[in-house]
């Protein structure tokens, strides 16, 4: 097995921009501590909800090639996000961000509205699960 295999149990509607459950490829497993929208420098790239959202995801995209891998080998994506309806209001920028940064590739995902982030300005925070292919 190459990449990910995704799973969609008989009689399910497919999901739209997640799976509901994945297989992944053999190897190492490579988890991804929440990843907000700051550059290398831990500066916050925008108070723009899409601006953070495409940073947190390139961060995490940036974790797993260094570790050897690749955004088809992420298994499951948790996303925190400060409001919920900045989230749906912004579905369009997120979804371009996503398809730049990801293409294709929808790992299974959950969402939690949370009150509050650790990071000064953060509205939302990429946490992932991966592996590194043998």
């Amino acid at each position: 097995m190459n990449g990910s295999v995704t799973i969609l149990p008989d009689g399910w509607k497919r999901p739209k921009g997640y799976a509901n459950a994945i297989i992944m490829p053999r190897g190492r497993l490579l988890f991804i501590a929440g990843q907000v929208g700051w550059d290398v420098h831990e500066r916050m790239v925008s108070e723009d909800f899409v601006a953070q959202f495409k940073q947190a995801l390139l961060n995490v995209r940036t974790c797993v090639e260094a570790a050897g891998s690749r955004v088809d080998c992420i298994g499951r994506i948790t996303l925190y996000v400060t409001d919920k309806q900045e989230y749906a209001a912004s579905l369009k920028g997120v979804g371009e961000a996503w398809r730049e940064i990801m293409g294709r590739h929808y790992p299974a995902m959950a969402l939690l509205e949370v009150k509050g982030l650790l990071e000064q300005g953060a509205k939302v925070e990429v946490e992932a699960d991966a592996v590194v292919p043998e």
